[in-house]
C-alpha cells in the first residue's frame, strides 16, 4: 500500500484498529444526533458500516458511501452538537479510507470523530474546556496498540484556530506521548 518515499505501509488489521478507535468515540455521542433528528438514520449507517469493518467484514464502497451520507446529514443537522455527532459517525466510516501516506492531512482519518466526541462533551458542559481536556485525556488512554503507532507515522496534526482543530491537536499530542 506504499509507493513514495514518505509513504509506508499500513496492515489491514492497523486499519481497523483506526476505525474501531474513530467507531467507538463516535459511538458515545450518535444519541445526541438521533435526539435532534430522530428521522434521520445516516450517521447510525455510518457508524454501523464502520463496526461491521473494525470486526472483519471486507472494505467495501459501503464505508465510503455512508461516510459521505452522514456527512450530509451534519451539514443539516439543527444544532451544533447533533452536526459534531454525524460528522463523528461520518468520520468512523471514513476512517476505513485512511491513506498510507504521511500527510498531516490524513490524521484528521484517525482523530477526528475522537475530537468531535469531546467538542460535544465540552458543549454539552456549556463550553466548559477543562472538560474537554478531561475527554481528551481519557480518549488518549483508550488509544491501545497499534493506534499510537500508526499515529506517529504521520506528522503531527496542525492547530488550527477552531476549537475542534484544537482537541485534534492535543489529543494528537496525548496519544504520541504514550509508551
Amino acid at each position: 500500500m506504499a509507493s513514495a518515499s514518505d509513504d509506508f505501509n499500513l496492515t489491514m488489521n492497523e486499519l481497523r484498529a483506526v476505525v474501531r478507535f474513530a467507531a467507538e468515540s463516535a459511538q458515545t455521542v450518535l444519541a445526541e444526533f438521533e435526539a435532534d433528528a430522530p428521522d434521520d438514520t445516516r450517521p447510525r449507517e455510518a457508524l454501523t458500516a464502520a463496526l461491521a469493518f473494525a470486526e472483519g467484514t471486507p472494505r467495501t464502497d459501503l464505508q465510503r458511501t455512508t461516510a459521505f451520507a452522514a456527512h450530509r446529514a451534519a451539514k443539516s443537522a439543527p444544532t451544533e452538537i447533533a452536526q459534531l455527532a454525524a460528522l463523528a459517525c461520518g468520520d468512523a466510516a471514513a476512517a476505513a479510507y485512511l491513506h498510507p501516506i504521511a500527510r498531516a492531512t490524513q490524521v484528521g482519518h484517525i482523530l477526528r470523530a475522537a475530537s468531535c466526541a469531546a467538542r460535544v462533551a465540552e458543549l454539552k458542559a456549556d463550553g466548559d474546556e477543562s472538560v474537554g481536556r478531561e475527554t481528551i485525556s481519557a480518549l488518549a488512554a483508550h488509544a491501545i496498540l497499534p493506534l499510537p503507532d500508526v499515529l506517529r507515522r504521520y506528522p503531527v496534526a496542525p492547530r488550527g484556530r477552531s476549537r475542534l482543530s484544537q482537541l485534534m491537536s492535543a489529543l494528537d499530542a496525548a496519544i504520541r506521548d504514550r509508551n
